[in-house]
C-alpha cells in the first residue's frame, strides 16, 4: 500500500510537471501583445475568480473563509512570497531571456526546495537525496549550452531574465514547501484558492496602476495567444498546483520538489518543437541522467516517507 501511494505520487508529480513546462512557451506566444506583468497576474485573476464562485456554492462556505482568516498570515506569505514573486519573476524572466533558460534554470526549483524544507519543516538531508541533487547539478551543466535559433526580441540583456527566473524559482520553491504546513488544515484546493485571493488582492492595484491598459490589450490576443493565456489560467494556475498539492500529502516536501527535475525536459522540447528554439546534443545526456536521478529518488525514499507524513 505505501508503495503504492508513492507510485500515485509520481504519476501526479510527472504530470504536474508536463503541465509546468509548457509555461515558457505560452509566455513567448503572449510578449509582445502583453506586458509581462499581465502575463502572470491577469491568468492568476481569472482562476481566483472561479475558485471564489465554486467556494460560494459550498455549504460551508462561511466556516472555511473564517478558517481561512486564522491562517491569514500564513496565507499572505504563501501567496506574496511564494506564487507572486514566482509567476511575476518567470514569467518577465522568460519574456526577457528564453523559454529553453526558463525550462533549464526551473531546476534550481529542487535545490531551493530541498533547502527551504530542512529549514522550514525540518525534513532530513539524507545521503541518498543529496547524492539525487548533485545528479541533477549535473545534468544542468550537461543541458545549460542551449542554442536558440532566431533574434531576440528585446534589447534587456538574458542575463537579467535569468536573475529574474532564479528568483521566481526561489518563490516556486518557498510556496511549495510553506504550503505543507497548511495541509493539516485545509484541502489542497482551499490552499491554492486562499493563497490566490491574497496575491489577487495585494497585487491588482499595483497591475492597474503599472499598466493601466492590460484589459484593453486582451483585444488584440490572436486566437493562439488566447489559447495561451487560457492555459495558463486553467492548467498552469489551477490543474498543475492541484496535482502538485495531492502529491505534497503522499511524500516528503524534498522528494516532491526533486521531481521538479522533469520539468526541463519536457520544457526544452516543447521549446523546441514550438519555438524552433535549437538544442545542444548534450542534452539528450543531461536529461537521461536527470530522469534516472528522479526515478532513484522514488525508488528508494518514496515508500519510506509515506509512513513519516503524518508526523509532519
Amino acid at each position: 500500500m505505501l508503495q503504492r501511494s508513492g507510485w500515485i505520487a509520481a504519476v501526479l508529480l510527472i504530470a504536474a510537471n508536463m503541465l509546468w513546462a509548457g509555461q515558457g512557451v505560452a509566455v513567448k506566444l503572449l510578449t509582445g501583445t502583453l506586458s509581462p506583468l499581465a502575463i502572470a497576474l491577469l491568468p492568476l485573476y481569472f482562476i481566483t475568480l472561479v475558485g471564489l464562485v465554486l467556494l460560494s456554492f459550498r455549504e460551508d462556505a462561511a466556516q472555511r473563509l473564517r478558517a481561512a482568516w486564522r491562517f491569514r498570515c500564513e496565507f499572505f506569505f504563501a501567496g506574496i512570497c511564494g506564487q507572486l514573486i514566482a509567476q511575476v519573476g518567470m514569467t518577465l524572466g522568460i519574456s526577457w531571456s528564453s523559454a529553453s533558460n526558463g525550462a533549464i534554470l526551473s531546476l534550481l526549483i529542487p535545490i531551493f526546495g530541498a533547502l527551504l524544507a530542512v529549514w522550514l519543516l525540518r525534513e532530513r538531508l539524507s545521503i541518498l537525496r543529496v547524492g539525487v541533487l548533485l545528479l541533477g547539478l549535473a545534468g544542468i551543466f550537461l543541458i545549460s549550452p542551449v542554442q536558440l535559433h532566431g533574434r531576440s526580441t528585446t534589447h534587456i540583456h538574458p542575463f537579467a531574465g535569468n536573475i529574474l527566473i532564479a528568483l521566481g524559482c526561489l518563490g516556486s520553491a518557498f510556496y511549495n514547501v510553506y504550503s505543507k504546513r497548511l495541509l493539516a488544515h485545509f484541502s489542497e484546493l482551499e490552499i491554492l484558492f486562499f493563497s490566490y485571493l491574497s496575491t489577487t488582492v495585494f497585487s491588482l492595484p499595483v497591475l492597474f496602476v503599472l499598466e493601466p491598459h492590460c484589459l484593453s490589450d486582451l483585444a488584440r490576443l490572436s486566437p493562439t495567444q488566447w489559447m495561451a493565456l487560457q492555459y495558463l489560467a486553467v492548467f498552469l494556475y489551477g490543474l498543475s498546483m492541484v496535482l502538485f498539492l495531492r502529491a505534497l500529502r503522499m511524500v516528503d516536501a524534498i522528494i516532491a520538489s526533486a521531481s521538479l527535475y522533469l520539468t526541463p525536459l519536457f520544457g526544452v522540447a516543447l521549446a523546441y518543437s514550438v519555438l524552433k528554439e535549437r538544442l545542444a546534443s548534450q542534452v539528450v545526456v543531461g536529461a537521461a541522467i536527470i530522469l534516472f536521478a528522479t526515478l532513484l529518488l522514488f525508488r528508494f525514499e518514496a515508500p519510506l516517507d509515506c509512513e513519516s507524513i503524518g508526523s509532519v
